[in-house]
């Protein structure tokens, strides 16, 4: 078993200044940095570097989708055949409405779907539209579905150290 990767002062720095996201400028990284008081470059490294060792899991975007003007915003969930989830999650993965998919259990009787798939639209027709675009790239795996629209929104944030 592997050590955990152990944290300098720098790097609970950087941490803290990025946990809440990156600054919203055209350098995020040189701000961080004049933050922490080391060089962009260290700055980038560091992270690469905590990305590597597991330290961090991911640098994305989380887009807030309702401030874009995405009203609708509906989790797809479908019954498909549980041997052909990747290679159906990879071309639905693909679209450019879907934000992300991934494959859950079924609980059945009560619950028959596995695959689940976050589209957004600007109002419920567009996301009903998109879902006939699924169910037409899904065919016969498609053995059923159901949109479940956001009613909400809930704040994503992840795991957070104290200052």
């Amino acid at each position: 078993m592997n050590p955990e990767p152990a944290i300098d002062g720098i790097d609970r720095q950087i941490i803290l200044a990025t946990q809440s996201g990156l600054p919203l400028e055209p350098q995020p990284y040189h701000a961080v940095a004049r933050q922490v008081g080391v060089s962009p470059e260290e700055v980038m490294a560091r992270m690469r570097r905590m990305l590597v060792t597991g330290m961090i899991r991911r640098i994305g975007v989380v887009p807030n989708h309702y401030a874009l003007g995405y009203k609708a915003n509906g989790m797809t969930v479908w019954d498909v055949p549980d041997e052909k989830v990747d290679e159906l999650g990879e071309r639905v993965g693909a679209l450019d409405f879907v934000s992300h998919c991934y494959h859950r259990p079924r609980h059945l009787p009560d619950w028959p779907y596995n695959f689940f798939a976050m589209v957004h639209g600007h109002d419920k027709p567009e996301v009903e539209a998109q879902v006939r675009q699924i169910a037409n790239l899904l065919g016969d795996a498609d053995r059923g579905h159901e949109i479940l629209y956001s009613t909400r929104i809930l704040k994503k944030t992840g795991l957070r150290i104290g200052g």
